[in-house]
């Protein structure tokens, strides 16, 4: 990255997570403690559409709902999974646009379904053509931030040439978003890039501050020298948006204290958005609960 601080601290934190992590290292401390870091955290509750999912698939909700469920929760924020617009059409986006802004509720980001690495260059522009459609809906809706997923690599391929492959499209998608003024998320999703090490170095090759981390608490991979807690924390410095769930991808309950301590320890200002799935109680009271106790986290530790 251009940025010094940048690099240093990126340098930090994969070098640290090469060493292992048992406890917080002085280099974990390094960096988070950066100066882009540094500052009273801003945490902010959102809820992510994908919530809502079975609603939203059956047709018993709507874009529209999901806005007025969000005011409903007294949310700070909503990101609109885009899964469930009804069409790219611009006085139908417009109308989502103005419904939020006379709702009083900001639309914290946007999340598409393309999945960034592909290996053969036709399907790769393909899937840039897309990301190039969900960053101008994006804009169209008025948000700046677009989650985007890594995709699976071939069985045959190697971590290295998956992070080639996802550099090589997010350059030219990162200076397309550029010019709108919309970020780009990476996720770290059940796919190639479950370990903190791999989308750290994604980022950092794309060396564009229109790039972040979508930084999904729940899915780290462990280790026997990196544990969950230690990767999420290598990856907070770089996160654009976070999203919240009760459970670690293996079942085990996430300690949502202790996460919440990390990101302010980082200085984060963003959104903690609900994302309800893979949970036995129906959406329709589950969500509510799970946006009550990020609303209550974000109260402790961020009361400003």
């Amino acid at each position: 990255m251009n940025n010094p601080v940048h690099r240093r601290r990126f340098l930090q934190a994969a070098g640290a997570l090469a060493a292992g992590w048992a406890a917080p290292s002085e280099a974990t401390t390094a960096v988070l403690g950066g100066a882009e870091g540094a500052g009273q955290a801003r945490l902010l509750a959102g809820c992510c559409a994908r919530s809502y999912d079975q609603y939203m698939k059956s047709g018993q909700m709507t874009l529209e709902d999901f806005i007025y469920k969000g005011v409903e929760l007294r949310l700070d924020g909503i990101d609109m999974t885009l899964y469930y617009v009804r069409s790219a059409d611009p006085a139908y986006l417009a109308s989502l646009r103005r419904l939020a802004l006379r709702s009083g509720m900001p639309f914290s980001g946007t999340a598409c379904g393309v999945m960034i690495t592909q290996v053969d260059k036709t399907k790769r522009a393909q899937a840039l053509d897309e990301t190039k459609k969900w960053v101008d809906v994006t804009d169209q809706l008025g948000a700046s931030h677009l989650r985007v997923f890594p995709g699976e690599i071939p069985p045959d391929a190697t971590t290295t040439q998956g992070i080639g492959w996802a550099v090589e499209f997010l350059k030219p998608a990162c200076d397309y978003a550029a010019k709108r003024g919309i970020t780009l998320g990476l996720e770290d999703h059940p796919q190639f890039t479950v370990r903190a090490g791999t989308i750290l170095e994604i980022v950092h090759r794309v060396d564009s501050p229109y790039v972040g981390i979508n930084l999904d608490i729940t899915h780290f991979i462990p280790t026997s020298t990196e544990d969950r807690y230690a990767q999420i924390e290598a990856c907070i410095p770089y996160a654009t948006q976070t999203h919240i769930r009760y459970r670690f991808d293996s079942g085990e309950v996430i300690d949502l204290d202790r996460v919440w301590r990390m990101f302010v320890k980082a200085g984060y200002k963003g959104y903690m958005s609900a994302e309800y799935e893979e949970e036995p109680e129906d959406p329709a009271t589950g969500v509510p609960k799970l946006v009550a106790e990020v609303k209550r986290l974000c109260r402790k530790y961020s009361p400003a």
